[in-house]
């Protein structure tokens, strides 16, 4: 029976072949932040649209009961009911 053969060692990068550009390392960085930063602001705004338009379907259904009681105050003074 035949022994495997062991695999080569995995050869390791050489540090020559990708020069790193530390100023593309800090520009990737403001990326990545600012992507953050723009989630949260997204997800802050979303949550403020709820609450202003809760409040507006409040104020427009105020404002329906009150024409509502308002039209029946006047049916009843005019039909004497």
């Amino acid at each position: 029976m035949a022994q495997p053969v062991p695999s080569e060692p995995a050869s390791e990068p050489f540090e020559d072949d990708a020069p790193i550009d530390p100023t593309a390392i800090e520009l990737r960085y403001r990326y990545h932040r600012a992507q953050r930063h723009a989630r949260v602001l997204r997800r802050q705004e979303s949550r403020l649209a709820r609450y202003r338009f809760y409040i507006a379907m409040l104020v427009l259904l105020a404002i329906a009961v009150a024409f509502v009681i308002g039209a029946w105050h006047e049916i009843q003074r005019l039909f004497g009911l």
